[in-house]
C-alpha cells in the first residue's frame, strides 16, 4: 500500500469546488478508491494532538463528527449540519496499538469524534502534543508493516500553514516569499532517497523560514509520520499550490499501478 500526505483546508473548503486543490483531492480520492482499494485507512490529523509522550487511538466503531472550527471567521449554521458516514475498525485500531506499543510508544484507547481534518476520511489516530518531528517520524516507522496488510496510512495537514499572516494578506492576495521557499525545501526533503530522507526531514525544521511557514508544527507533523511509514519507497509530490500563507501540496510514497 502507498502512503499519503494530503493538504486539507478548513471546513469551508468542502464547498469551494472551484479551488484547484479541490479537484486534486478528488483525483487522489479516486486513486485510492479505484486503484489502491485498501482494506482500511489510518489517518493522522493535524487537528488532534494529545500529550507530549502519549498517543491516543480512536478505537470506536461508530462516532460523531467534531465541529472544531477555529475563531478566524463565523461559519454559517449549515456547516454544523454536515454528516460524514464513517465506520471505524476496532480490529485495525488494535493492530496500530500493538505496533506502537512494540516500538515503546505509550498508547491510550479512546472514543473520539472525527475532527474537520478527517471529514474526508477515515480512522483517526492522534499526534503527540509536542514538536519533536523525529519522534513522529519514528512513529511512522513503527507502523510501516500495516501497509503489507492492505492498510493505507494518510497524514493530513498543510505543507505551509501560517494563519496569523493570512489575515494580513487576505485582501491583497500576496503570497509570502517563505511559502515558496519552504514548499520547495519540503519537496527536496520528502522526495530524498529513503536512506537520506530522515536526516533531510529533520534538517528541514532548522531552516530560517521554518517558523514562518509553521509558527506551530501541528500541520507539518503528519508528513513526518507518513515519511517514516514509507520505508524504502521514494516520495513524490503530486501537487502543490502556494496560496498567500498556505501551501496545498500533496505527497505520495510508493507507486500505484494504473494511476
Amino acid at each position: 500500500m502507498p502512503v499519503y500526505f494530503l493538504g486539507i483546508g478548513g471546513p469551508s473548503f468542502i464547498e469551494n469546488t472551484h479551488h484547484p486543490a479541490y479537484a486534486q483531492l478528488e483525483k487522489v480520492g479516486q486513486e485510492i478508491t479505484t486503484h489502491v482499494k485498501p482494506k482500511a485507512i489510518v489517518v493522522f490529523s493535524a487537528h488532534w494532538q494529545d500529550s507530549a509522550s502519549k498517543i491516543s487511538i480512536n478505537t470506536a466503531e461508530y462516532t460523531d463528527l467534531l465541529y472544531d472550527f477555529d475563531d478566524l471567521r463565523d461559519f454559517p449554521s449549515h456547516f454544523y449540519d454536515y454528516h460524514y458516514p464513517n465506520r471505524g475498525s476496532p480490529e485495525v485500531a488494535e493492530k496500530v496499538v500493538d505496533k506502537l506499543t512494540s516500538a515503546g510508544i505509550q498508547v491510550e484507547r479512546v472514543k473520539r469524534g472525527l475532527d474537520h481534518g478527517v471529514w474526508a476520511g477515515f480512522l483517526v489516530v492522534s499526534l503527540f502534543n509536542n514538536e519533536d518531528h523525529d519522534m513522529h517520524y519514528r512513529m511512522g516507522q513503527a507502523l510501516e508493516g500495516l501497509r503489507d496488510e492492505g492498510i493505507v496510512i494518510v497524514g493530513t495537514g498543510m505543507a505551509v500553514h501560517n494563519l496569523g499572516d493570512f489575515l494580513a494578506v487576505r485582501e491583497s492576495g500576496k503570497t509570502m516569499p517563505y511559502v515558496y521557499s519552504f514548499d520547495e525545501a519540503l519537496k527536496s526533503a520528502a522526495t530524498a532517497e529513503p536512506e537520506e530522507r530522515q536526516v533531510a526531514m529533520s534538517d528541514l525544521m532548522r531552516r530560517s523560514d521554518a517558523r514562518q511557514a509553521h509558527p506551530t508544527l501541528d500541520h507539518i507533523l503528519p508528513i513526518y509520520v507518513s515519511a517514516g511509514a514509507a520505508g524504502r519507497d521514494v516520495g513524490e509530490r503530486l501537487f502543490t499550490l502556494p496560496d498567500r500563507t498556505l501551501s496545498w501540496a500533496q505527497y505520495r510514497f510508493g507507486k500505484v499501478q494504473g494511476a
